[in-house]
């Protein structure tokens, strides 16, 4: 599954394709809000862990782990909400804000420290700040808030650039994609909070 094949130009492997679809399938099912998304994601992530791993991205491998985790919990949310209430769409409030920022920094911090310290990646600043702000979509998106779409866009654009970086040419498309899907799912998201009473 990881024998190198060419397409379109770009070198890939299989698992790197397989990855690729799984991906985009996840979030097209999360903009509608279909919970087979997570089911989706949990393949993806364990598929792209290993592709990670073999590009030397061991945040990002190992992020996939934690995806695994958060989708399952994700899941457990969409179909049971809170007690006996339905999960909605909601925004975050200030401190909403505040707290996943400061979430965000602080994984950022511990990330990179760990990852420039006790492993060999050549990235580990740029790995540990988007392996953070990803932790932080993950879990805004499994609470149904609309600044998850926020948080995909900005890490999103950044995956582009290290993925080329990487030489994962495939990935990298698949987050241009991402994009472009993150700010679809943003617009219906914001238009689902802004119906509610």
């Amino acid at each position: 599954m990881n024998d190198t094949l060419a397409l379109f130009g770009f070198s890939t492997t299989p698992l790197e394709l397989i990855s690729f679809a799984l991906a985009v399938t996840t979030v097209l099912l999360n903009i509608r809000q279909n919970h087979w998304a997570w089911l989706f994601s949990i393949a993806s992530s364990a598929t792209y862990a290993v592709v990670f791993f073999d590009a030397r991205l061991y945040g990002d491998s190992g992020l996939q782990l934690v995806f695994i985790a958060a989708s399952i919990w994700g899941w457990w949310q969409w179909l049971r909400g809170a007690g006996e209430t339905k999960l909605v769409v909601t925004r975050l409030g200030r401190a909403g804000w505040i707290r996943a920022l400061l979430g965000w920094g602080a994984a950022f911090l511990a990330l990179s420290w760990f990852l420039a310290n006790y492993t060999n990646t050549d990235v580990p600043h740029m790995d540990g700040f988007l392996t953070a702000g990803s932790l932080v979509g993950q879990l805004l998106l499994a609470r149904k808030k609309v600044e998850n779409w926020h948080v995909w866009v900005i890490v999103d654009v950044l995956y582009v650039g290290l993925y080329v970086f990487k030489d994962l040419h495939v990935t990298a498309v698949l987050y241009a994609v991402f994009v472009v899907l993150a700010v679809r799912g943003l617009r219906a998201w914001s238009a689902l909070a802004k119906a509610l009473p």
